[in-house]
């Protein structure tokens, strides 16, 4: 297949791509890997006026911390995020879900942002952003603006970002020394998209969890955080029966649609396995154990 034609612009600038967004009206598409514009432009799923390539604009690529934040501009590669010694040793868990995201030769042309600003709920990033409480920064022409992921996320594939405005910048605030985590993930085969992923960090104080973060990908249509599952583990503590109970809970928390991947029933299942698994793991983590 082929895809429709579509004029192209390649900017290299910010205030450049944004000029051109308005110029099209909402018409034409932002690509930045490319990884999941380019097989919708080939199946002509998408058929867009035009194309703004955002790679010849260097300012949106880096990795800073400030303020407590690992700050990643919207077109850093994931395979600079997997092999950051700043993410590695601020964000070991998304360091980690990096590693589930396709094929090297994927993570080498796919972008942070470019995979949240997708939304697909199956990825690892966007339950990433969701379990550490991240924010992504987007700009238009009325001005910045900072995101939650609840205020982001809206349904499959679909973002509160408007036609007009671009992801420039995700935020992830730095984990604590000695937090556990984990990213679990079960796929058909290895490099597929999740049928259920779960990221998990806990903050162990004595024998009590001083906090603990659950996030899913796969189980719904946007990433769910399973805070009653995390309140379970909050006020009983990380043992056995604990850790039982919240993944019991995970998978009363979750409401995942059935599809040729998967039912919802297996889904709800594999959310229960697949948390018990990562908060074990995370807690033999945790502290530095």
């Amino acid at each position: 297949m082929k895809p429709p034609r579509f004029d192209y612009h390649a900017p290299t600038s910010l205030d450049e791509a944004l000029s051109l967004l308005g110029r099209y009206g909402g018409d034409a598409k932002l690509l930045a890997g490319g990884q999941s514009l380019m097989p919708l432009l080939n199946f002509r799923l998408s058929r867009p006026a035009a194309l703004i390539d955002l790679n010849r604009i260097p300012a949106l690529a880096y990795i800073k911390e400030a303020d407590g934040q690992v700050r990643f501009g919207a077109m850093t590669r994931q395979r600079a995020v997997e092999f950051s010694p700043v993410v590695q040793a601020r964000l070991p868990l998304l360091q980690e879900a990096t590693r589930w995201v396709g094929h090297l030769p994927i993570r080498t042309r796919g972008t942070i942002g470019g995979s949240i600003a997708h939304a697909d709920p199956s990825a690892e990033y966007p339950a990433v952003l969701a379990a550490l409480e991240g924010q992504v920064v987007v700009r238009g022409p009325r001005g910045e603006r900072t995101l939650r992921p609840e205020q982001l996320f809206r349904t499959y594939l679909t973002t509160s970002l408007e036609a007009d405005e671009i992801l420039t910048e995700v935020r992830l605030p730095g984990m604590p020394a000695g937090a556990g985590y984990a990213f679990e993930e079960f796929a058909r085969r290895h490099g597929d998209f999740a049928i259920i992923g779960i990221a998990a960090m806990v903050i162990v104080e004595g024998r009590r969890c001083r906090t603990a973060r659950l996030a899913t990908a796969g189980a719904g249509p946007v990433p769910v955080r399973l805070r009653a599952a995390e309140e379970i583990l909050e006020k009983d503590g990380l043992g056995d029966a604990a850790i039982d109970a919240a993944a019991q809970s995970a998978g009363e928390l979750v409401g995942p649609d059935s599809d040729i991947h998967a039912s919802a029933d297996y889904r709800r299942h594999l959310t229960r396995v697949l948390t018990a698994r990562a908060l074990r793991r995370a807690l033999a983590r945790a502290g530095g154990r």
